[in-house]
């Protein structure tokens, strides 16, 4: 260990020994399967992270430590390389270390790739003069939407345990990051939605606008609508074909997404559609009010398949089941469009199954191809990997730690296990 107390695992043949024993001795991916995966990640003021440099093998990460330890901060890091706010859709200014100097933070990962190793990153540069988070790919600042082309990573945390009984909106804020892995340009729809959304309230709420302004807000307002409504259910099309016998003993799941924009595209074509919304908009803001239908009031259903129940009906196993059912039919959905399985988070969720669903689940993420990463308390929780599991255990940040700005922070201890 340095000063800093961060650990850095250089790559050597091991890593290959470890990807090629991982499941219980299964070979390593088919010939068919590209080659993508995290090989390095460092983190600088993020969390309770001073500064950590990691590297890692294609095989399953395991990430085992006490509750606060880290954990899930190192599977945080690896979300924001993706589009979106992260697993826990915090705020920016909430990810800096505590105590840090300044407010600028970094997460920076190696990926490997049929083509070679990509360098990705984000953060808030030191020089930033809006705080906001920004994106890298080598060295360039891009967009989420460039990102979302080269890179996914799908997560299931406890927090989600509660998709299918939580508000509407937490459903389509789920399906709509399914929507991002396979169309980038949704990013800027819903951004762009949501923003016309707000100016419009504005203006009835102030009584301001012309009429010549208000049709332009709103035909605007109905073309972004129909885009978003036509993305989700394209996705939940395919997704609910792939997703409706189950796999590896997970149940055969449907998704439907209910509301007004849907039963119009059900009855008459787009265009009609675009139409019918902006004179219903404008009735409505002829009677003083600024509420409207769209995509930011539909409902997204879960069903399984089997019974058709209803999610919000179901056991709360029941529920977990559908809802890994519904992230692993995705995953195996862009191995099967884009070419490469999304890299997989999956937070605490190991303790929350019994052995038979753990097993299946090892099995299903195996046969996935994809790299996966799994974090606990308990290491024998991941005994079904096989010995080629890469076990990491984060040590409470128990010990002091000065930068070069002279200021004191605690950092964890990352550690393999061999």
């Amino acid at each position: 260990m340095t000063a800093l107390s961060h650990h850095f695992r250089q790559t050597d043949s091991s890593d290959s020994d470890r990807n090629s024993h991982a499941m219980g001795g299964k070979s390593e991916q088919t010939a068919s399967s590209p080659q993508f995966w995290l090989s390095g990640l460092m983190l600088r003021n993020f969390r309770n992270y001073e500064a950590v440099r990691l590297e890692f093998g294609q095989a399953p990460v395991v990430l085992v430590g006490a509750n606060g330890a880290g954990k899930t901060n190192l599977m945080e890091a690896i979300s924001l390389l993706s589009p979106g706010k992260g697993m826990r859709r915090a705020k920016t200014a909430h990810l800096a270390q505590i105590g840090a100097a300044m407010p600028d933070w970094s997460v920076s990962a190696a990926l490997e790739t049929e083509d070679g190793v990509m360098q990705i990153g984000t953060g808030v540069p030191a020089d930033s003069q809006t705080g906001r988070r920004i994106m890298r790919r080598e060295g360039m600042t891009v967009s989420q939407a460039d990102i979302a082309t080269q890179l996914s990573v799908s997560w299931l945390t406890p927090q989600m345990d509660g998709v299918f009984v939580d508000s509407p909106g937490t459903r389509r804020r789920f399906l709509d990051r399914l929507v991002i892995a396979f169309d980038a340009a949704h990013i800027g729809r819903t951004n762009r939605y949501e923003k016309l959304m707000r100016e419009r309230t504005l203006l009835i709420s102030e009584g301001r606008g012309d009429a010549g302004w208000f049709n332009a807000l709103e035909a605007s307002l109905a073309e972004t609508a129909i885009a978003i409504t036509a993305a989700r259910r394209a996705l939940i099309h395919d997704l609910n074909i792939e997703a409706r016998h189950g796999w590896h003993g997970f149940p055969g799941v449907r998704l439907e997404l209910q509301g007004e924009i849907e039963n119009w595209l059900d009855a008459m074509p787009a265009l009609a559609v675009e139409d019918q919304h902006m004179a219903t908009a404008a009735s409505m803001r002829a009677e003083g009010t600024s509420t409207l239908s769209g995509p930011h009031v539909s409902e997204v259903n879960a069903y399984d398949v089997a019974s058709n129940t209803p999610a919000y009906l179901a056991s709360t196993g029941q529920q977990k089941a559908l809802l890994i059912a519904v992230v692993l039919a995705h995953a195996r959905l862009q191995e099967r469009r884009l070419g490469r399985p999304p890299i997989m988070l999956l937070d605490d969720v190991a303790a929350h199954l019994d052995a038979k669903r753990r097993s299946a689940l090892f099995e299903a993420l195996f046969d996935l191809g994809g790299q996966s990463w799994f974090s606990g308390s308990e290491a024998s929780l991941f005994e079904g990997l096989g010995k080629g599991a890469q076990f990491m255990k984060i040590h409470d940040a128990d010990h002091d730690v000065k930068n070069e700005s002279g200021v004191t922070s605690k950092t964890p201890k990352c550690e393999w296990l061999i």
